[in-house]
């Protein structure tokens, strides 16, 4: 259920916490970059997937290990676990970290998603289409899933949340190309960072060059803070148990963490 820490780009040493902790990927996307490969099963309603109990016992052994963030991540989209919320605070209160929540934006529509991702310091949002077409061509949620209500549980949350909300887009050929789009949606709902992505880790897709990604940044003008993948500096970090890390993360040799 705990994993790493990793070495991340945007969060420097993150201890990861899978509240999926299934053994296998359960999410609403199965997105064409992913490097936890297929999603096998869709599920888009959040469910009890994880004890408190079994992830207050595992924190124990990690009350000791030096990160910059405790994130929700792992096998799948973690605002599938309906004890997120309760989940975020037990980790802040034990580990004295800072709470990260990496999601695809997917459920943002709902009311008691909104509340319990509420609770973290920062949330990583994904944002990786301007219109139906291209959010299916690339994302490929689940029966149901439409980009209109993606987008605006996305509005909804950015309105009402009062930690940092990061936007984090994607890019490989298929999207590439809509990246001015991109950029006017998020100048509209105005995050506290964009993170520009591309697939560095395995995955069924060619990621774009450095020079790319550069070209794409100048796109996103008028926004606070806007970082790619390549820019940032190397950091090493060794995990606790490799096996169990690389179970979620296929590679963790290097800081530029582009995994979703």
């Amino acid at each position: 259920m705990i994993y790493g820490p990793v070495s991340s780009w945007r969060l420097g040493r993150s201890l990861g916490i899978d509240l999926i902790n299934t053994g296998t990927k359960l999410c609403t996307f199965n997105c064409v970059y992913c490097q936890l490969g297929e999603t096998r099963k869709f599920i888009a309603e959040p469910e009890d997937l994880s004890s408190l109990k079994n992830l207050n016992s595992e924190i124990q052994q990690f009350t000791k290990v030096r990160a910059d963030y405790a994130t929700f991540s792992g096998m799948g989209e973690p605002t599938l676990a309906s004890n997120l919320g309760e989940a975020i605070e037990l980790v802040r209160s034990s580990l004295k970290l800072p709470i990260a929540v990496l999601t695809n934006s997917s459920l943002l529509l709902r009311e008691d998603v909104r509340d319990r991702l509420a609770k973290a310091d920062l949330v990583v949002a994904k944002l990786d289409a301007p219109n139906e077409e291209i959010f299916g061509l690339v994302n490929r949620p689940a029966s149901g899933l439409r980009f209109a209500t993606v987008l605006d549980g996305l509005r909804r949350f950015s309105q009402i949340y009062a930690g940092k909300l990061a936007l984090q887009v994607m890019f490989v050929r298929a999207n590439e190309h809509y990246a001015p789009a991109i950029a006017e949606i998020a100048r509209s709902i105005q995050p506290g960072e964009v993170q520009i992505n591309t697939p560095l880790r395995p995955s069924k897709v060619k990621p774009l060059s450095p020079q790319h990604l550069a070209r794409i940044r100048g796109q996103f003008s008028g926004l606070r803070r806007v970082n790619t993948v390549y820019e940032a500096p190397p950091l090493h970090v060794r995990p606790v148990d490799l096996a169990d890390t690389l179970r979620r993360r296929p590679t963790v040799s290097d800081n530029r963490d582009s995994s979703w």
